[in-house]
């Protein structure tokens, strides 16, 4: 068993950097998964929603614990768009046909982004009542 012939080991397609190098690449990387997800007219929608959130978070004169929890739920949201986005690229590829495994798994997806968007909206119902009807005036 030990005279089996050994296969010659091949050199990596890709080669992982590491040190520096390796936090140059992911940053490309992260712009470039950026740029993809910029072609989605839903996270184009989402920006416009944070900026208009922000706006309206000033107009109220919310807490900035408020604009902070709001700029988090945001990015929360950015990132299960990416996540929702990157999972409908791979089912397209893999399945191109109709599947239902592929539907679901899209529709999980979709689910996840709305879930996002419901406690964003939320938080901004929950902002907007706790700051106008029920602020606790200095005297």
């Amino acid at each position: 068993m030990d005279n089996l012939p050994k296969s010659p080991v091949s050199e990596p397609v890709f080669r992982k950097e590491t040190g520096f190098r390796h936090l140059l690449a992911a940053a490309r990387y992260s712009l470039q998964g950026l740029q993809r997800l910029w072609q989605e007219a839903a996270f184009r929608h989402e920006v416009i929603a944070l900026g208009a959130g922000l706006v309206f978070l000033a107009a109220i004169n919310a807490p900035l614990v408020h604009d902070l929890i709001f700029i988090l739920l945001m990015l929360l949201l950015f990132c299960v768009e990416a996540l929702n986005t990157a999972i409908e690229e791979i089912v397209d590829r893999v399945s191109p046909e109709f599947s239902s495994a592929a539907r679901n798994a899209k529709d999980l997806g979709s689910f996840a982004v709305f879930c996002l968007l419901l406690a964003n909206g939320g938080f901004i119902l929950y902002s907007l009542i706790s700051t106008v009807f029920f602020s606790v005036s200095a005297i």
